[in-house]
């Protein structure tokens, strides 16, 4: 099963972007995944392809219509399609790595690029679309938050990164941010390497490295801190 990421935007031309690069365009060149792009503009209305209207009940700026966006979703998608329907939203569920790796584990996703103030609500009820978040921040468009999330499921796909235990030990896999990186040379400016990390001895490092990455997740991430189940107490 490849896994196909299509992306609805009105601006096809980003892409694949940085997708085309790096472990994910060496993915796609060799048929791991695949990518399409369909412009909903392509079904805009009347003469200038207009894709969005003014609010309704007032407001700033403009709303990107449900009409236009159904017609470019039905005309994208097989009635046999069962692949998740992303709407990239900042009022959406935030993403997560285990949200990643389910999709990761799937067929794809529809991945809708939302513009302008937002989407007619109707269109997102009547679709089914899930409302996809990357954090408490604003973008310009979807387009940016969609690639995140396509490159963080194919970098889990099956060959796509060299060492097996590579994503296993990243950050939020375990609800732990990642222990802290030390490469040669073993002094640099006055800084070495913790001793025991060239120690040799596998059961320390691993006990090091499970330390750092619970001091780290409290000081920075208390809040992913605060998830992780309690440990029994010892003796």
């Amino acid at each position: 099963m490849t896994f196909r990421a299509t992306v609805l935007t009105l601006f096809p031309e980003m892409f694949p972007g940085p997708l085309g690069v790096s472990l994910a365009g060496k993915a796609l060149a060799a048929g791991t995944w695949a990518l399409e792009t369909h412009d909903i503009r392509a079904h805009g209305i009347g003469a200038h392809r207009a894709v969005d209207d003014t609010p309704a009940g007032g407001g700033a700026g403009m709303v990107m219509r449900a009409d236009v966006l159904a017609a470019s979703i039905d005309a994208t998608l097989a009635p046999n399609d069962d692949r998740p329907r992303l709407l990239m939203s900042p009022r959406g569920v935030p993403l997560t790595q285990a949200r990643v790796r389910s999709l990761a584990q799937g067929p794809g996703a529809l991945i809708v690029c939302g513009r302008f103030e937002g989407v007619d609500q109707r269109v997102i009820e009547a679709r089914g679309l899930e409302e996809v978040s990357l954090g408490d921040y604003v973008l310009s468009g979807g387009e940016i938050a969609a690639m995140a999330l396509i490159d963080a499921c194919v970098r889990l796909l099956p060959g796509v990164m060299g060492a097996a235990d590579s994503a296993t030990d990243e950050s939020f896999e375990r609800g732990l941010l990642e222990y802290p990186h030390y490469t040669r040379p073993q002094d640099w400016e006055g800084r070495a390497i913790p001793d025991i990390l060239t120690s040799g001895h596998h059961g320390k490092i691993a006990a090091w490295r499970r330390a750092e990455a619970e001091r780290l997740t409290k000081e920075r991430r208390p809040d992913l801190w605060a998830k992780r189940p309690k440990r029994a107490p010892q003796g």
